[in-house]
Parts: C-alpha cells; structure tokens; sequence
C-alpha cells in the first residue's frame, strides 16, 4: 500500500506559486487560432520543414490527435525511455511548442486524449532549433486549441483468439475535452487489457544431444492495466502559462504455466505448475508554470510519482507416484517514488536563446521479499536469499547552459554542458553510500542544403538511469535463475553520435533515415560476483550501432489515389567483451532487426478502407555465465483489416492477424562449466498461438 505522499519543500514551493497564477479575463478578438499560434512558438518558415492541417487527414476519420500524428509521413512518435530526470526530452513529440508534462504518462497518452476538434496544425519542425535540450532532428509539434465545448471519443476492441487463450472483452478508452479561450483540459480513462497464450511441445536434451525429456506446455498472461489520466493548460493574457498533466494507474496481472513432462531417463510422469501474480497502483503528478521574469522566460517544473507493486510466484511439481511434491514460492512488494524540482531561464543572448538549468531530484526503491522452499516432506521452509530486502536512495542535482541559434537560413546550432552530482545509499545486509559526478552535454545541428531535404548531426555526452531492482538479489522461479546483490553498480556514461536524413519525395512521399553510433562505459550486463554466483553489474565498455529508416510512400505521384506504404526498420548490431570468456560478443537481447510495414488503401470517395500489416524482430541471446538462451519467433508477424469510416457515426475495424501461423520460440543451454564448454542440458521450445481476430469500434460524442 502507499504511504501518504510527502511533497518536498521545492515541490510545495512550486504548487504554490501555480496555483497563484492570475488570468484576466480572455479578451473577445483573438481568434482561436491566434491563441495556438502565439503558444506554440516554432511556426517559422525557418525551422519548419512541413505542416498539416486537419483536411490532411480526413482519409484517415480521426478521431484524436494521436490518429493524426501516426499518419504524418515518414515520422514515428518515440516513446519515453526512461531518461534520466526532466532535463532532457526524450519524446519527439510536443504539444504547443512545449514538452509534455509526465513521464510514464507519455506522448502516446496525451495525444489520445486530445480531440481531432481541438487539433489546429501539425508541424514536423528541426529539433536543433528550439530551446529544449535533447532534441535533435525531425520534432513533432502539434497546435491545438479549444473548441470552446465539450467533446468525447470512445474507442473498444474485443478480441478472440483461436487457440488455448481466452477472449479479451474490456480493452477500451473514453475521453472527454473542454476549455475556452484560454483553458484546455482533457480526462480519460482506459483499460489496456490483454489475454495472450501459446501451447506446445518443448523438448529436453543431455549434455550429449540425446532427448532426454518432452514437456506439453500452455501458458496464460492476462492483464488488465486501468489507467485515469488528464490534463489542464491555462495561458494567461500576459502569456503566463500553467500546465498540469497527472494519471493513476493499477495493473492486475497474472500469468500460469502448465507442463506435463514425461522423462525418458525415469518412468516417473510429472506436472509442473508455475503462478506469478501482480497488483501494482501507481500516481504520477508533473506540473509546470512559465511566466515573463526580467529579460526572459521562467519556468518552474515539478514531478512526483509513486509506485507499489506486490508480488508473487510460485511452482510446483507434483508426480503421479508417492513422491512428495518440489516447488519454492517468492513474495515481494516493491515501493518507488520520485521527486523532481526543475528551474529553467530562458533568454535571448548572444544572436540566439541561452538556457539556464538547474534540477533536483530524489528517487527511492524499496523491496521487501521472501523466499521458501519445499523441504523432502513437500512443505514450504523459509530459506535465506541475502540482499533481497532492502533499499536504493539516490539525491541529484545537476545543471547546464542550452544555447540554440541560427548560424544561416538553413543552418541551426544548438549545445549545452552540464554536470551533475548524485550519490547512491544502499541499505541493507550489502549497505554501501557513494558519490558521483558526472559531465554532459551535446552539440547539434539542423541543416538544409536544398528543398526537401534536412541533415541533422548530434554528438551527446549521456549518464544513463539505473534500474534500482538491479542493486538487489532476486529469483527467477520458472526458469530456476537467481542473482546476487551488487552495491557496487554505477550508471553506464556513453558518447552518442546521430546523423540524420530525411528527404521529400514530394507526392510519392517522405524518408527519413537515422545512423548511430554510441560508445558506452560501464554498460550494464552480468557479471561473476567475487564471493561466488551472479549479479547484474558493470563491464568496462561497449559499442552499439545501426540505422533506422521511416519511409513513407504514396500512390497520388503514380497516377491514383488513396493507396499509402508506411515501413519503418531498425538494424543495430553490438560489441562487448564477455566477463568470463574474454571474448567479444553481442550486448544480451540486443534487438537486431525491427522490421515493420503497413499498406491501407481508402476508396476514394466511399467510407471504406483494406490494408495489411507486416513485422519481424530478431534479438541477440541473452548470456548469463552458466547459460545462454534466445527468444525468437518463426518468420513475420502479418495481418488483413476492412474498416468503414462511417456506420452510423462510427467506425468500425475487422482485423485477422498472425495469418502467417507464427511461433514462439525458446532456445536454452545451461552449462555445468560454460567457460570450459561444458553443457549440463539444453532446452527447445516451439508454441503456437492461432489467429488473433479483432473488432475496433471508435466514436465520437
């Protein structure tokens, strides 16, 4: 359960100083229009490279700005990856000009809520040219502004599967959206629900080849994420802005595992059955006020977010003579919390704009975890497992200077450089306090050598953000893996460096492509532990590089209307030297290829629409220093859809998938002695999971 959040002196400070925000009253000729233009800020022939406007779309039926934004070609909205703080934005996504106000409570999430009414404009702009740090090349910015009345949007899709997994009825949203001249507010609420399965035979093998072992398998993973979410943006006359964005969200999941196992070594048959179970709440609050002080702009920005997630797993062995019954159970209830106080000073120096930064922050992770075994009488004992209660406190400040600037018409410059201080305690049986510093920093540019087409390179100094559970000792029941504590983990640093193109194709369309190139210290992996066993820790360096393409195309440049190609791809590859082998090899689970292409064509002048969809992943193995495993899939994921636009005011979406029959993959080998080649046993699993079909109904209201 949550304790009662405390805000910290900054956080109080802020909510304050907002919520004293003064507006007089609107005055009658502005237009609504004019409101978005003067919020937004980056509506200039020089750091435009296109703009849309809702007739652009009308093809599509959309009813949110999020059905808009996905159809804008050549772009793909890059989610949140967990960056450290705020003080670099990592969406390439904004909303009047401006960064969107949360964290797990994303570019994705604010769009939806977001009506098509209220959708002005949409801009693909050069990220070098605005005062936000971390934003470089091609930056969705959509304009909107308040109807003036009420509207809503509600979307379900039931879904049916035709193997083992059973039907998901709840996935849906409803949103509603208001304002004025000079307010806008959304709210939605939404349960992304999900019932996923396969079945089939995984086979056992010795250290020698020979089948040792069959295993009929079906798994289960339903889930329920119940999320409400909104905003409030409200822009004084003297240009003042305040915006507010907030969500709460619980997770009910659980996952089964059943296995009939038949050994070909013991006549003994078994069934195995594995249960894990999640109920996580989670709150998040992000706030920021932007007011004119002296010469320039302030903004104050405040963050606070809270998690609880309870935990837990169990197996159990059973065997269809007198044997007693094996399996172990781990309970734990993980608490989270993050505060963060932002100040930034925007002013107009030097032939350009000059940013001062300067944030605060403090994050917590705390675990409580127990673990039991069942002894030879079958019941449950309670067994040791040191350095899995405990808790992970960091305090951070950092700050840094942005400036930005046109160097020519077709040339932005932007850099920054900044520092920040941390320290790191560590509680517990494993208890350790230490102190970092870090520098950071980018330097960018947005370039336009001819019309149609931009170049944007970047080089960034990055301090990556931990994953706090890593600090702590931890069992993986189903796959009979267990980690270490490690106190001594510190935050992988790289040099990242971008180079980006993205072309107009004119009425065939757009391309966008993306090379990259990131030098990486102390990158995360596994690593031996001096006392014996494993822990996710810290190996010296490592590379990770690739290109990623958005390609759009289109058939009005061919000689008819209404057909559009989307393909999107992502080819990285990896390097770093494995800490019990010496020898190099790739990043675990690094994602090779992702591949992934969409066709629709709309009748022109009729309510209907056909398409398909494409994908392929393909991931590297993930090592541990006794096994090597891999999850894959059988060649291609596709799928057929027919949409009408218009049945009575909705639109309705038939859509079959994984028409191609595609498989889950595992592949396993645990070695006795991996760096003497010595395997113990090997692992081969094949499941499959049917077609998938679906019903989307959208409204408006």
């Amino acid at each position: 359960m949550f304790k009662r959040p405390v805000l910290s002196p900054a956080l109080t400070l802020l909510a304050l100083s907002a919520g004293g925000l003064a507006v007089p009253a609107a005055g009658q000729d502005d237009t609504a229009a004019d409101q978005a233009e003067q919020q937004s800020g980056t509506a200039s022939a020089s750091n435009t490279r296109s703009a849309f406007t809702p007739q652009d779309f009308v093809r599509f039926a959309p009813r949110t700005a999020l059905d808009m934004a996905r159809q804008v070609p050549g772009f793909t909205i890059r989610e949140t990856d967990g960056a450290r703080g705020l003080g670099q934005a990592d969406t390439n996504v904004l909303i009047n000009g401006r960064r969107i106000a949360g964290k797990s409570n994303g570019p994705v999430e604010a769009l939806q809520r977001v009506p098509a009414e209220d959708v002005v404009r949409l801009e693909v702009v050069d990220g070098a040219s605005l005062d936000i740090g971390g934003l470089s090349g091609q930056v969705l910015n959509v304009i909107t502004s308040s109807s003036g009345r009420i509207t809503g949007q509600f979307r379900v899709a039931p879904q049916f599967r035709t193997r083992g997994t059973p039907a998901q009825l709840f996935d849906g949203r409803i949103g509603i959206a208001g304002g004025g001249t000079k307010t806008e507010w959304n709210l939605a609420l939404a349960d992304d629900s999900s019932r996923r399965g396969d079945q089939g035979q995984e086979r056992v093998l010795d250290a020698f080849g020979r089948l040792i072992e069959t295993r009929e398998e079906k798994s289960n993973f339903n889930s329920d994420l119940i999320n409400l979410s909104g905003s409030f943006t409200r822009t004084a006359d003297n240009g003042s802005i305040l915006n507010l964005a907030g969500q709460v969200e619980g997770l009910i999941f659980s996952e089964t595992e059943r296995s009939a196992q038949i050994s070909l070594v013991t006549p003994v048959a078994r069934d195995r059955l594995f249960r894990r179970t999640e109920d996580s709440r989670s709150f998040e609050l992000g706030l920021d006020y932007q007011f004119a002080f002296g010469p320039g702009q302030l903004k104050l920005i405040g963050f606070y977010g809270l998690l609880g997630n309870p935990e837990t797993a169990d197996v159990l062995t059973e065997f269809a003579d007198a044997t007693a019954p094996t399996g172990s159970r781990f309970i734990s209830d993980t608490r989270s919390g993050e505060s963060i106080a932002r100040g930034e000073y925007t002013v107009a120096a030097l032939g350009g704009n000059l940013v001062a930064a300067i944030e605060g922050a403090r994050n917590f992770l705390s675990i409580d975890a127990d673990l039991a075994v069942r002894d030879g009488a079958g019941v449950l004992q309670p067994t040791p497992l040191p350095g899995a209660t405990a808790r992970v406190d960091e305090d951070r400040v950092d700050g840094g200077l942005t400036y930005s600037r046109a160097l020519a018409a077709n040339l932005q410059f932007q850099a920054s450089a900044g520092a920040e201080v941390s320290q790191l305690i560590q509680s517990g049986a494993f208890g350790l306090s230490r102190q970092f510093w870090r520098p950071k920093g980018f330097v960018s540019l947005d370039w336009k050598p001819g019309t149609g087409v931009n170049v944007a390179t970047r080089i960034e100094r990055v301090v990556g953000q931990l994953n706090f559970d890593d600090f702590l000792a931890g069992v993986d029941l189903n796959q009979e893996r267990e980690d270490g504590s490690n106190g001594s983990l510190v935050p992988p640093q790289s040099w990242m460096s971008e180079l980006e193109l993205s072309l107009e194709l004119g009425t065939l369309g757009k391309a966008n492509l993306r090379g990259f190139f990131e030098d990486i210290t102390d990158i995360v992996d596994q690593i031996p532990l001096a006392g014996g066993g494993q822990a996710v820790g810290n190996i010296a360096s490592a590379q990770r590089y690739g290109l990623n393409g958005d390609v759009t195309l289109l058939s009005d440049g061919l000689g008819w209307k209404g057909t559009r190609f989307d393909m999107r791809f992502a080819l990285q590859d990896s390097a770093v030297r494995d800490p019990l082998l010496s020898t190099l090899r790739e990043l675990s689970g690094n994602e090779r290829i992702n591949l992934r292409g969409n066709l629709r064509h709309d009748f022109v002048g009729k309510a209907w629409a056909v398409g398909g969809m494409f994908d392929w992943q393909d991931f590297a193995p993930q090592v541990r220093l006794d096994e090597v495993s891999r999850r894959s899939q059988t060649f291609g994921f596709a799928s057929l859809f027919i949409e009408n636009k218009d049945v009575a005011g909705l639109t309705l979406r038939g859509t079959v998938g994984n028409l191609l029959d595609r498989r889950n993959k595992f592949d396993r080998t645990v070695f006795a002695d991996r760096a003497a080649g010595l395997a113990s046993f090997s692992e081969t699993r094949r499941r499959s999971f049917g077609q998938i079909m679906t019903l989307q109904i959208e409204g408006s209201f």
